[in-house]
């Protein structure tokens, strides 16, 4: 690997001539997005002619999904079963898109996604701080990386400070002795990393990274002013419930907890001793997390489990189901914000709360997440892909969308997603003693 911590800044200088160097590069331009849960796999796919950066917005060429198979809990448990998901949910978008893709970025909430922040610092001459001195600053900090069992999904500058000066966006031209730069680090675990990689590859595409489904929900669903003041980002999943917190414009802390939509379906169905395919379909048409008129008088059938004909359906009153299924959206957002607290991570006194994924369509929801976290919370959609149809523009389908807003948008990153998917980040450092067009090219061949 010859090209290492990569530059936010390189990337303003030469963002009007991308697509051109696409081409150059011989790259392919056409960005596919695959969302891989546990209740369905999306696969979103942009054109270069899909960015409006005028307003920055996006249109999308293409769209598939497909019911998730395979994968439990946020982890994959049958590999040909979630590669044969993958295959269907790319092909029916290629189908709408009439292009034929050749690799994928994944967005997981899995791999027991964990965040930490690593700094460094570096002395500066009599000059104006220059890009091979924010490399110097990155490379210090990239030293202090150490991930055993694990591989870095995201490095993300969040600070620069020059001479203890804090706050500062773009440090370059400034004066001062010291530099420092803090990165944050979004990091999965190694085995699930490698497992992602099989499972995109057993679908015969390739596999270009891994990115955190909270971060790109966030990014398809906050606006940048929501992001400055500060935000928590939750993404409630089938198998997991994630959080991303933004504080200062920047991505600053990334929870998880192995709970989500599914854990619901199964205590239906084993409370009510029906299939789990009955039980998800009680919840999305009369489950809420809280009590509603009448209820008690109010009753709900479900399907009897097994395949006995001679059996009746299941009746109950629909406060039992409510009885069910509040408990688990109440302890689901408790163990969030318990582990948010117990995580340090900077939350803005008044920093608000946006709920995607497809178990935050639960009816109550977000009543319960208001009085847990007792902040004010709404429903996040991929709110910069305004085009897309009713069935593809809910919170399920933020991901998917935030991985192209991050492929057109930003924000960018020390290293490039490639990069991290291929090689050790302890051999990436940039030789800031190259020449600055070098620099620029390599940071651009590894990022287009």
């Amino acid at each position: 690997m010859r090209a290492g911590a990569k530059l936010a800044t390189l990337a303003e200088t030469y963002r009007d001539n991308r697509e051109g160097l696409k081409v150059s590069l011989g790259r392919q331009p056409v960005v596919a997005a695959l969302d891989l849960g546990a209740s369905k796999v999306a696969c979103f796919i942009m054109k270069p002619d899909g960015v409006r950066r005028i307003d920055r917005t996006l249109t999308t060429a293409g769209v598939g999904y497909v019911q998730s198979r395979g994968v439990r809990g946020g982890a994959i448990v049958n590999l040909e079963e979630a590669s044969d998901s993958i295959a269907q949910a790319v092909e029916r978008a290629e189908n709408v898109a009439g292009v034929q893709v050749q690799g994928v970025t994944v967005a997981t909430a899995g791999g027991q996604l964990a965040s930490h922040r690593v700094s460094g610092r570096v002395s500066l001459g009599a000059r104006p701080i220059s890009d091979a001195d924010l490399v110097r600053a990155i490379r210090a900090a990239l030293d202090q990386v150490k991930l055993p069992g694990r591989r870095a999904a995201h490095i993300l500058p969040v600070a620069w400070a020059v001479d203890g000066q804090v706050g500062i966006r773009d440090p370059r031209a400034m004066y001062g002795r010291v530099l420092q730069v803090q990165l944050l680090v979004v990091s999965v675990a190694e085995a699930v990393f490698q497992t992602l990689e099989a499972c995109v590859e057993r679908a015969h595409l390739q596999f270009e990274g891994v990115v955190a489904a909270p971060f790109v929900s966030a990014l398809a669903s906050l606006a940048e002013d929501e992001m400055d003041l500060g935000a928590v980002c939750i993404d409630m999943g089938g198998g997991t419930t994630s959080a991303a917190v933004f504080s200062g414009g920047s991505l600053v802390h990334v929870e998880t907890v192995p709970v989500g939509g599914q854990h619901v379906t199964s205590d239906i169905a084993r409370g009510l001793s029906t299939s789990l395919s009955g039980a998800e379909r009680i919840k999305t048409l009369h489950g809420s997390a809280i009590a509603s008129a009448n209820e008690d008088k109010e009753t709900v059938e479900a399907p009897p489990r097994g395949d006995d004909p001679g059996a009746g359906p299941v009746s109950v009153p629909r406060s039992l189901l409510k009885g069910i299924i509040a408990p688990r959206v109440e302890e689901t957002m408790e163990l969030l914000r318990d582990r948010l607290r117990a995580s340090g991570a900077v939350i803005e006194p008044d920093a608000g709360l946006i709920l995607t994924g497809g178990a935050s369509q639960l009816a109550g929801v977000l009543e319960v997440a208001t009085r847990v976290f007792d902040r004010p919370v709404r429903l996040g959609r991929p709110r910069r892909v305004p085009h897309l149809a009713d069935a593809a523009s809910g919170p399920a389908f933020c991901a998917a969308a935030g991985v192209l807003h991050r492929s057109a948008f930003g924000p960018r990153e020390a290293v490039s997603a490639k990069a991290l998917a291929k090689a050790d980040i302890r051999r990436l450092p940039l030789d800031p003693g190259a020449n600055p067009v070098a620099k620029a090219v390599a940071w651009l061949q590894d990022n287009l």
